[in-house]
């Protein structure tokens, strides 16, 4: 169809509209698609103007036409192209979107001519016909985008669902939303909420993949579903934190979506649960927030963010073992965030789940580009924390080996000191009693001549 048609077609709903009425054209993405198809130029417009009003702007306008159905007011024919004006669709409607015309008649009759549905179709003719319930209810992702057939609005309608199921594609097979099909994701976020049960919507999140999941909780959040769905998480998008030394500010949301994107970057790939966490390890924040000193501080959140967390996993119903290891990592994900000593080591070692921890920790370094200082220290004394205790310090230091045996400062203090830690990882010398008489006896056999 040839481009200035819809040119003309708007400069004729502008006449409508600057005499008091309503005017739009009828789906145009749907009628350039058509009318590529044809040879014949026609444009369907919309408008709450009677017939009689419409003959007073357009001295043209023509009210006998031989085929007239029930909603067609007229045709008006110009520069070689006929323009049908179809009576608005202006009941009220629970849906609002449901009350723009998006279909008339002759739309239908040209597809049905067809045979076909126009493979491109922003928008379609879910409408017209029922919905195939066992459709999947997206075209061929082929499309480059990820778009919900037909109308999206009425195809939505059909099935909450398929909202979420969007997100879901669009974030493991890497595509954009289709714009039609996204704002009607966004106007429909309430709807979602009330009609698709809280299992469903996590069965379909369970599907994701851990390394594209940050994706698919943008979307949440982008949509408005996250704010009926997950209201504490959506909140952080409004408490603000420092991102690291060199002062820069950010949200807490945008910092834990960040690092639900770097956890999956170290070791744990597929880990799902722990992506999950990173997605939580912050929540506390939104509750021990507190400004002093002209900065943020969120002082035991991590302790407040595990019992919050574990409402939400069971508002998520989840089941009670992924709770608790969920919970689990929010409540000691600041474990290896400072420098540990050994005994600290030690401790966090014998936590269940520790290598988690670490990778966490890593996230939370790259999502903030903040220096791995502690991080290397810490890796460094793991080493250690393999090693059996015994081996790391003798029980008597240089100081006191010298008072018991009245040597002066060395090589021999250092080689009965030695002497001492092999003796106590061989189990031959267990207290502080045994030590004093293992090093004196050690001295005696090194003055001897």
């Amino acid at each position: 169809m040839p481009q200035p048609s819809f040119k003309d077609a708007l400069t004729l709903c502008k006449s409508v509209m600057r005499n008091g009425f309503d005017a739009h054209v009828v789906n145009t993405p749907l009628q350039h698609e058509l009318m590529e198809k044809s040879d014949h130029c026609a444009v369907d417009i919309a408008t709450d103007a009677p017939a009689e009003e419409l003959k007073k702007i357009f001295p043209g306008f023509n009210t006998e036409q031989k085929e007239h159905p029930a909603a067609l007011l007229g045709l008006l024919e110009e520069n070689g192209c006929e323009y049908r004006f179809y009576l608005m669709n202006i009941a009220e409607a629970i849906r609002p979107e449901s009350s723009l015309t998006r279909l008339t008649p002759t739309l239908l009759r040209s597809m049905q001519q067809l045979g076909r549905l126009p493979t491109n179709l922003v928008s379609g003719m879910s409408t017209l016909s029922p919905v195939d319930k066992t459709d999947s209810g997206f075209e061929d992702f082929s499309c480059g985008q990820v778009r919900l057939t037909g109308l999206p609005d009425e195809t939505l309608g059909t099935n909450y669902l398929l909202a979420v199921r969007a997100f879901r594609y669009a974030a493991d097979l890497n595509l954009p939303i289709d714009p039609n099909t996204w704002i009607s994701i966004v106007r429909s976020s309430q709807r979602i909420l009330d009609y698709v049960p809280i299992r469903s919507i996590m069965e379909e999140w369970r599907k994701v993949d851990a390394t594209d999941m940050w994706k698919f909780v943008r979307m949440l959040f982008d949509s408005q579903v996250m704010n009926g769905l997950l209201p504490e998480i959506a909140a952080l998008s409004r408490v603000r934190q420092t991102r690291n030394d060199g002062g820069m500010e950010e949200s807490v949301l945008d910092h834990s979506i960040e690092c639900m994107r770097r956890y999956p970057e170290g070791e744990f790939h597929y880990d799902w649960y722990g992506t999950f966490a990173m997605l939580l390890h912050d929540v506390g924040k939104l509750y021990t927030a507190e400004f002093y000193q002209g900065r943020w501080t969120f002082y035991e959140h991590h302790r407040i963010g595990a019992e919050v967390a574990r409402k939400i996993l069971r508002r998520l119903h989840m089941l009670p073992e992924d709770i608790e290891l969920i919970c689990h990592l929010v409540r000691h994900h600041m474990r290896f965030k400072f420098m540990l000593t050994d005994k600290g080591i030690r401790r966090f070692r014998a936590l269940e789940e520790y290598p988690r921890l670490i990778e966490m920790s890593r996230a939370d370094i790259k999502a903030r580009d903040d220096n791995y200082t502690a991080f290397n220290h810490n890796n460094k004394y793991l080493e250690r924390a393999e090693m059996p205790e015994q081996m790391l310090e003798p029980l008597l230091n240089g100081n006191e080996i010298m008072v018991f045996t009245g040597l002066k400062p060395g090589p021999m203090v250092g080689y009965i000191r030695n002497a001492l830690l092999t003796a106590q990882v061989a189990g031959e010398v267990t207290t502080h009693e045994e030590a004093a008489a293992f090093v004196q006896t050690m001295a005696e056999v090194g003055r001897r001549p």
